[in-house]
């Protein structure tokens, strides 16, 4: 049996702007997999709009951080060779690396271009605001610092199919580019009537062209990397057919053990399904619907039904093709998808998606080293790390839940032979001090057993049927196992 695998989100959006985030990586890799981490996903590796974009506003899909564009040679995280180093660290501890892609707009042009564009309404983008006028849109990229090297392909308007500026007019808007057979993708969100568009220069995946390049690029930039996976940015708004076609000539290409998880950022269950049929299940997404539960929950304190928290969400309808979280570098404070889980709920949130059979949990880097920024938050590394420990030793083997009170539920793992003192009954309470009588199994009678997190001090020892009452204080959580060493 292998180990349980947990993923870390290696960035947050205030990571400070001075090109050493892949140092850091490099430096902390050793301990990340001493942790249990044994996967990151880190943040885009290409040229943005400037030096510090935190690489969202893509420029220049093949610097990673090698030419002197936008105002500096580096990323907002390093230089090439400082990232490939960093990769190489992980690979060495046995942590897999997983870079995040930007492929649904590009920002930064080098000019601009006279081109027929309709305005269109920003709350409904099928309704048309204007005829077709000439507009001055920033849609050319010729990429003069880097000379053509990897790749000679330029961008043109031609290439897109929306706008957010006309600079003839110094105006901004949605503006849909007009051209042969060019329009807002049908296989997209459905949001503000068609969701295709999201900003800046839009893709237009209707282009062959630019299918082929942008398929050539993500070959190139895995197999320069050596990384093991992809995660893929903003995937409601880029055309389905050709996100399923990327994942599959990605696999060709890699292997079946490179892995893909999507974001699709619906908290409606039933969209991200349909999303995964569409695209025959040849990736993961992250579980947006468990994150607005676990805010949920955190918001609403003992109002929210605990036994209801796994209904409706997609580690409970697909287990092998959710990726669960608690917060990411969008649901973080003051950011676009602000949805953050409260202090007080956060250690209870992490126990629900890393100590249970299914999902692949993600820690945010933000949560464990903390948030910088004008308005900074600190870590939690103390609240998670005995989480991690015991997702690494002791969370296996069969599960019962105990999911029949509103404010206090539970859970067991019953442990297996491959590790050793392995099992653990994890009891959450969003109310008042509560207790559950549970069963860890027969073959733990005579076990005594501690709580992991330290809230409680007690000892419990299994009785011989394998139950035993285990007790959480309110507004909390705690786990109980086996120590490293017996106690009395």
């Amino acid at each position: 049996m292998e180990q349980n695998h947990t993923m870390m989100q290696f960035f947050e959006w205030h990571v400070r702007p001075t090109g050493t985030h892949w140092n850091r990586l490099k430096e902390l890799a050793p301990e990340l997999k001493e942790r249990g981490i044994d996967s990151v996903w880190i943040p885009p590796v290409t040229k943005g709009q400037s030096g510090d974009d935190v690489g969202y506003g893509v420029y220049d899909l093949y610097d990673l951080g090698e030419f002197n564009q936008k105002g500096s040679v580096r990323t907002k995280y390093g230089l090439k060779k400082e990232l490939i180093a960093a990769i190489e660290a992980c690979h060495n501890v046995g942590i897999n690396v997983y870079v995040d892609l930007v492929m649904n707009h590009k920002a930064g042009a080098d000019e601009t271009e006279l081109f027929k564009a309709i305005e269109v309404d920003r709350e409904n983008r099928t309704e048309e605001l204007s005829k077709p006028k000439n507009i001055e849109g920033w849609t050319k990229f010729t990429f003069p610092g880097r000379k053509g090297k990897y790749s000679d392909f330029e961008w043109n308007f031609e290439h897109f199919n929306g706008t957010d500026y006309d600079a003839k007019n110094d105006k901004i808007g949605v503006f849909k580019i007009v051209g042969d057979n060019k329009d807002w993708n049908d296989n997209v969100d459905s949001e503000f009537g068609n969701y295709d568009y999201l900003m800046f220069a839009n893709l237009d995946y209707d282009n062959q062209d630019v299918q082929d390049e942008m398929i050539s690029w993500g070959k190139w930039l895995a197999d320069t990397l050596n990384c093991n996976g992809y995660r893929l940015d903003a995937i409601k708004h880029i055309n389905h057919e050709f996100v399923h076609r990327f994942a599959e000539e990605l696999y060709e290409d890699r292997g079946d053990d490179f892995f893909f998880v999507g974001e699709f950022w619906k908290s409606d269950l039933k969209a991200c399904q349909d999303f995964l049929d569409k695209i025959n299940y040849n990736m993961s997404l992250f579980d947006v619907s468990l994150h607005y539960k676990l805010h949920e929950a955190s918001q609403a304190g003992k109002d929210f039904d605990l036994s209801t928290i796994f209904e409706d969400t997609l580690v409970g309808s697909h287990p092998n093709h959710a990726v669960t979280f608690v917060d990411n570098h969008d649901s973080q404070p003051d950011e676009a998808l602000e949805s953050w889980v409260e202090d007080w709920f956060k250690q209870s949130a992490y126990a629900l998606i890393l100590l249970r059979e299914h999902g692949y949990p993600c820690v945010f880097y933000g949560d464990y080293y903390g948030i910088d920024g004008d308005n900074p938050v600190e870590g939690k590394r103390e609240a998670i790390d005995p989480l991690l420990y015991v997702r690494r030793t002791r969370a296996y083997g069969e599960q019962e839940d105990y999911f029949d009170h509103p404010n206090t539920i539970g859970w067991v793992r019953r442990g297996v032979d491959e590790f050793e003192r392995s099992g653990c009954a994890v009891v959450i309470s969003n109310g008042d001090d509560g207790e559950k009588h549970m069963c860890v199994g027969e073959h733990h009678a005579g076990e005594v057993w501690v709580d992991m997190t330290g809230t409680r001090e007690e000892h419990i020892t299994i009785e011989e049927d394998g139950f035993a009452v285990f007790p959480v204080n309110g507004q909390s959580v705690s786990v109980w196992a086996r120590p490293e060493e017996d106690v009395e």
